[in-house]
């Protein structure tokens, strides 16, 4: 069953689109998706979370049906639109899981907001974009001269990248879609934003408990970034899936919603560092 599509208003004036699901009174997760994705990233993981887990997949601003702001896409400006989402819905902490870009917003958030991060899951996370040889070729030799419309063909074959294992193709053509959903210039923007950012910075501020998982037939991140995470984020563990592409929690859903569980359990409770959660948002 497809959850329900809720909206919410942010200061500003910035509509953006999540699902929820799970025990109100569960540990919160927010899930936040990868480049030109939106919530639907996360739609093979959700069956398999527990009630026990307040999930809440949001779509970013310029991605899916969320709103498009004239600016604003660099790591900080995404990383406050959780915080403002988080506060329009009463959520005080949360576990903050981000893939691929959203593992960069993720690791931005935790060093703004530390007091409210519960812990951090780091997923495919590629560490600085402008030390990435391969997110700078793909730069400079197609995003960078991106006019709309995108091209589809460019589209398919770059989610396809994305993964080495089986998944199906229903899911891949609306994973397409939404990509497709994204105009040229937050295409352009979000990427721009993104190599200018400098994460052995971020990284300094990070005290939250955090999970880094990776594919190791990941043709986006080398092995050397999630060492490189490791050794920067103290107390941080790593979990390597063998066969895996960079979207693999599109491959192992269900694998990824166990880890996840198994790290939010091993945190501390801190629930009266939280606000209750009393939720009451408009459905599309």
């Amino acid at each position: 069953m497809t959850p329900a599509i809720q909206s919410v208003e942010l200061p500003g004036g910035l509509r953006l689109q999540y699902v929820e699901q799970g025990d109100r009174s569960g540990i919160p997760v927010v899930l936040l998706h990868g480049y030109t994705d939106s919530w639907r990233s996360f739609e093979p993981v959700l069956p398999h979370l527990p009630s026990s887990v307040h999930a809440f997949a949001l779509t970013q601003r310029g991605h899916g049906d969320a709103g498009r702001p004239a600016r604003g896409y660099r790591p900080r400006d995404f990383a406050a639109d959780v915080a403002n989402f988080m506060d329009r819905l009463g959520i005080g902490s949360a576990v903050i899981a981000g893939h691929s870009m959203g593992a960069s917003i993720a690791q931005r958030f935790a060093r703004d907001h530390p007091e409210r991060t519960l812990g951090l899951a780091l997923l495919g996370a590629l560490g600085s974009w402008h030390r990435n040889p391969g997110l700078v070729e793909l730069w400079t030799t197609a995003i960078s001269t991106f006019e709309d419309p995108v091209d589809a063909g460019f589209v398919r074959e770059f989610q396809e990248s994305t993964v080495t294992q089986p998944i199906a193709p229903g899911f891949l053509d609306a994973v397409v879609r939404e990509s497709l959903k994204v105009p040229a210039r937050v295409w352009r923007e979000t990427f721009a934003g993104f190599l200018q950012a400098e994460v052995p910075e971020e990284l300094r501020g990070i005290r939250a408990p955090t999970l880094i998982v990776w594919g190791a037939s990941d043709q986006l991140c080398p092995p050397t970034t999630q060492q490189e995470l490791l050794r920067a984020i103290a107390g941080s563990q790593l979990i390597v899936y063998q066969g895996a592409g960079h979207a693999f929690h599109w491959e192992q859903p269900a694998r990824l919603a166990a880890d996840l569980v198994a790290f939010a359990r091993t945190l501390p409770e801190r629930r009266a560092e939280r606000a209750v959660h009393a939720i009451s948002a408009p459905t599309v």
